[in-house]
């Protein structure tokens, strides 16, 4: 089913929880470099719920909640307090999570997307609860669970969205905005195992037959959420076409089946019996401190992209900006070499050689000289674009690669382009043949030969003006 000519109108919702950079947990001193470490080694009594316990807030997770409330646009609360939200499952160890409900850190905020506001409701703060292990084919087959309690605790902030998106592919990008948006605040890494959790909120309208509300549990990564929102709108459609009932219910999300799952009804807030934590003051954010953040913000990605959309193609500016690293990588070089010239090679050719091999800028280790160095042998024509893209292949899995540039330089003397011209003609007397009667792609795949015979270091005008010479 295609939905973009069905019929169908979606209403989306997103929750995300980001995992906040902080160096100790949200309510202790435990490190929230969890990642590698042996299971259940960073743990003390508060983010293992001992009794008698007593939490205290990270400050610093509240200024890094407040940059991203900033960023979004919110409003900031002068006074905000911690709940308890009770329930009951194996992740938590004290049966109840310590998070914001009555009153957030932030709230009425919105993001602009291709000139659309995608509202947000609200931003706050709550503990991350412990990591499940699920030993077996996946998820839904696990023979048993084992808990990781070594990320309980960790900072999250949850970012809510009023259900303004209105396609599955929208909430893809709004969530790509959000992600890039929080590497530039220096508050989250993309990198991280689930540093990014999504709860997706979908209902459908076609016609006079809607649907329930449903929610989709901790989608992690932006071509998943695009595929678990796609699969559910159609499951509801399909089922509305069936005259059933879409039941509200919490739903999973099968990343190797592309399915989502029934889990369980979807349950009520009240359900989860919030009252105020006892063990944590009210929180009073003054003026001058939320002031003095505002002023330490970076330039942000939708910021950088329309500055330099003066010099360089949009779409350019896009990919650019997408990959902080690279952006800044991109900002540099430009001081030495041409601002056109930079932007195609790094925000095209090179961002399609890191996305093919599934790797960002800061995977890589090539440094500012280096760029510059290569930069600046294409300005000068003194390797081909052929030439340059093996370079580039290279450079990203061994930074000595840059050595090539003076083995792969631009073969320009006529003399050396006809003697490889010659060799060309002589083992290929059916396209010369080809093109003395008239079949200019001829031509063309002689050329290629020429090329192909200089591992792309023939100059590409030159070697078409000698082996014309020497076909005519």
């Amino acid at each position: 089913m295609d939905l973009r000519h069905s019929g169908i109108k979606i209403k989306i919702g997103l929750e995300i929880h980001a995992a906040l950079l902080t160096s100790s947990k949200l309510f202790c001193r435990c490190s929230t470099r969890w990642q590698g470490r042996e299971p259940n080694t960073l743990t003390c009594p508060v983010c293992l719920g001992m009794p008698g316990s007593k939490p205290v807030l990270n400050e610093k997770a509240v200024e890094y909640a407040i940059r991203i409330a900033l960023a979004l646009n919110c409003k900031i609360a002068r006074e905000c307090f911690f709940s308890r939200k009770s329930y009951f499952y194996p992740d938590m160890a004290k049966n109840f999570q310590i998070t914001q409900y009555e009153i957030p850190i932030a709230s009425n905020g919105y993001v602009e997307l291709d000139g659309k506001k995608i509202r947000i409701k609200r931003v706050h703060l709550e503990e991350d609860p412990a990591r499940l292990v699920h030993v077996g084919p996946s998820v839904a087959e696990a023979k048993y669970v084992l808990i990781d309690y070594n990320r309980s605790g960790v900072p999250l902030c949850e970012i809510v969205t009023e259900p303004d998106l209105t396609s599955p592919r929208e909430a893809r990008e709004f969530l790509q905005r959000l992600a890039n948006t929080l590497e530039y605040l220096d508050v989250y890494d993309s990198s991280l195992e689930g540093s990014m959790r999504v709860d997706a909120n979908i209902s459908i309208q076609k016609g006079s037959m809607a649907s329930e509300r449903v929610e989709i549990k901790n989608i992690s990564g932006f071509k998943e959420l695009e595929e678990a929102l796609t699969f559910e709108a159609i499951r509801q459609a399909n089922a509305l076409e069936r005259g059933e009932k879409i039941p509200r219910e919490t739903r999973g999300y099968d990343s190797n089946a592309r399915v989502t799952y029934s889990l369980r009804g979807k349950e009520l807030e009240e359900e989860y019996g919030y009252i105020f934590e006892p063990d944590l003051p009210k929180l009073r954010i003054e003026k001058s401190f939320v002031e003095r953040i505002k002023r330490s913000l970076p330039e942000l990605p939708h910021q950088k992209m329309e500055r330099l959309s003066k010099f360089i193609n949009k779409e350019l500016a896009k990919s650019i900006v997408s990959d902080k690293d690279l952006a800044l990588a991109y900002e540099r070089v430009i001081k030495h070499v041409d601002k056109k010239l930079a932007a195609v090679w790094l925000g095209n050719v090179l961002k399609k050689i890191l996305n093919y091999n599934n790797l960002r800028f800061k995977d890589v280790c090539i440094t500012h000289e280096q760029l510059v160095r290569f930069l600046k042998a294409l300005e000068k024509g003194e390797i081909t674009k052929h030439a340059g893209e093996q370079i580039l292949r290279e450079l990203i899995r061994d930074s000595s690669a840059i050595e090539k540039i003076v083995e792969m330089k631009r073969i320009s003397d006529e003399n050396l382009i006809k003697n490889v011209a010659v060799k060309v003609l002589e083992a290929n007397p059916k396209a010369v043949l080809d093109y003395k009667s008239g079949k200019r792609e001829a031509f063309e795949f002689l050329i290629g030969c020429v090329m192909r015979e200089t591992k792309g270091r023939a100059d590409p005008k030159k070697a078409r003006e000698v082996l014309k010479r020497m076909l005519d």
